[in-house]
């Protein structure tokens, strides 16, 4: 029997929440029956194990062999794997959710530290402190920005209170808003961002050069999320247009800055009662930005019975990142 295919989602958290409400969205939901077991099916692909690790995890697991695929932040595999591996292929680099930064932060009394140079100031003479749950991340970066006597601290829970507790002297931490930041009179500091992160999909190399079950499953995951994140904010309008042949049609679309499509209208022949006239249907994407003044313009130019329905998937050619996979795992040269 083949073996399966394994796919790594995160557990829990508002980074769970949101990888299932992306995967749903792109027609890929997830078949999870009881909140506390950490395996389900993924119907649209039903090869597909799913697994549930803590985002932290997931990288080391693809790394490891263990699964052959996985979704994670990816400030947790800039963490969790070191940077000279080539086990871990990144598939999709920006799947558009789980935005957040890794900064450092100071107290706000802090007035003379407003950079890692001034920061790299202080700390001289004497051993500062600071708290992180990203211990690599925070190493790496101290010892690139040539910062000394700092003793990296690794430290779980509420970070924002270890200057005041004392165990601490300044932190290290995910900020999505910097409210949390501020509240606790933290301020990150204006060079202080250490890796900006967003949710990213990643594979194992060895599973994606040797297996073509999984280079396939892989393929059919790009296109569903590519076709949806093309769709985000779409919009196909529907209308009615009475003219005396398709070119007259067309060219008063044309006339209009806001009409067109992704590339151009269509246009087509209705079929009416005998005496009605020439009427035509026409058809236009347009974006959430622009979609009112398209129907505006729709109704200037003679359309009527406007109907709107949102876009949920726009698929094109082979998608790029895939044509980049095939060309890494190959090892060739990637161009933009």
């Amino acid at each position: 029997m083949p073996e399966q295919i394994r796919i790594a989602l995160p557990s829990r958290g508002r980074m769970e929440e949101e990888t299932l409400n992306f995967l749903a969205s792109c027609g890929l939901r997830v078949n999870k029956v009881n909140p506390r077991q950490y395996t389900a099916t993924l119907p649209a692909l039903p090869d597909v194990l799913v697994l549930f690790q803590r985002a932290r995890d997931i990288a080391p697991s693809v790394a490891a062999g263990d699964v052959d695929l996985g979704i994670t932040g990816f400030d947790a595999l800039y963490e969790t794997v070191p940077l000279d591996s080539d086990a871990v292929v990144i598939i999709h680099e920006a799947l558009g959710y789980g935005e957040c930064s890794l900064v450092i932060a100071v107290p706000d009394e802090w007035d003379d530290v407003r950079s890692v140079s001034d920061l790299s100031r202080k700390s001289a003479g004497g051993k500062l402190r600071i708290a992180t749950k990203y211990f690599n991340s925070v190493t790496r970066f101290l010892e690139q920005a040539g910062v000394r006597d700092v003793r990296v601290v690794s430290a779980d829970g509420a970070l924002e209170s270890a200057p005041i507790v004392g165990y601490a002297d300044f932190i290290a931490d995910i900020t999505s808003t910097g409210t949390t930041l501020i509240e606790n009179r933290l301020r990150a500091l204006d060079d202080g961002l250490i890796v900006q992160s967003q949710a990213v999909m990643i594979g194992n190399r060895a599973a994606l050069s040797t297996r073509p079950d999984v280079l396939e499953t892989t393929r059919q995951l790009l296109e569903f999320m590519e076709a949806h994140t093309r769709a985000r904010g779409q919009y196909m309008i529907f209308a009615n247009m009475r003219g005396s042949s398709m070119e007259d049609v067309a060219n008063r679309i044309f006339s209009q800055t806001d009409l067109g499509g992704l590339q151009g209208p269509t246009v087509s022949p209705m079929i009416t009662r005998e005496g009605a006239g020439n009427w035509w249907a026409i058809n236009i994407v347009s974006h959430a930005r622009k979609l009112y003044d398209a129907i505006r313009q729709i109704r200037a130019i003679g359309g009527s019975g406007v109907v709107v329905t949102p876009v949920t998937y726009i698929f094109e050619e082979t998608p790029d990142r895939y044509q980049k996979l095939l060309a890494e795992l190959n090892g060739k040269e990637i161009t933009e």
